[in-house]
């Protein structure tokens, strides 16, 4: 029984080459639905990393479907740890299983640190990403953002000095997309889930056209 302030999730198998990944999905019927990138492996990211779980529950909370998963070889992810192309591999079949899933045309990716290249990647190769949410991103050059459109949205911490705040404020302004930057928090955002869900949740609804 799910109680009230609750959202479940079932598990869900992500089939990649030869090999499943595992993930958790929640069903919903707002669009679009949400796609949500762990941190990279070799940043010992998981599904269960807390922002991750934020986001889901922010956006089943919104109605719309979520889908987090583990990279192959992380955890229960069959396979070995991969890096660059491999992760865009494991990311893409992830978006087919949430497209899939919603049967919906396109959906909405969160990717969270390291993964933020490959949500870049994700997006040049496969026209169902209706826009990027990138959390606290590493690995990237913020001058990358520019031609992302109003559907781009960056979400940093005060405190994280990882990219040039004036350099990722130019970039953003500069694709039309949305900075948010939390107030007092550095780049793990522990203290400030529930703003960053509030966050990422209007950002879906903005997708929508509602």
């Amino acid at each position: 029984m799910v109680l009230k302030g609750q959202f479940l999730e079932r598990p869900a198998l992500i089939p990649v080459g030869h090999e499943v990944m595992e993930g958790v999905a929640h069903r919903g019927v707002a669009r679009p639905p949400l796609l949500v990138l762990p941190p990279t492996p070799e940043e010992g990211g998981g599904m269960d990393h807390v922002i991750a779980a934020e986001l889901a529950f922010a956006a089943a909370t919104g109605e719309h479907p979520t889908l987090r998963f583990n990279y192959r070889g992380v955890a229960g992810s069959q396979g070995e740890r991969g890096a660059g192309p491999a992760l865009v591999e494991d990311a893409l079949a992830a978006l087919t299983v949430v497209l899939e899933n919603a049967q919906a045309p396109t959906a909405g990716v969160a990717a969270l640190h390291g993964s933020a290249r490959t949500a870049l990647d994700v997006r040049a190769r496969h026209g169902g990403v209706a826009g990027l949410c990138l959390v606290s991103p590493r690995g990237i050059v913020p001058g990358e953002l520019t031609g992302l459109g109003r559907e781009l949205l960056v979400v940093v911490g005060e405190q994280d000095a990882t990219l040039s705040r004036a350099e990722l404020a130019r970039a953003v302004d500069a694709a039309g997309g949305t900075l948010e930057v939390i107030e007092g928090a550095g780049a793990h955002l522990h203290h400030a889930l529930p703003q960053v869900g509030r966050i990422v949740r209007a950002w879906l609804k903005r997708l929508s056209g509602t």
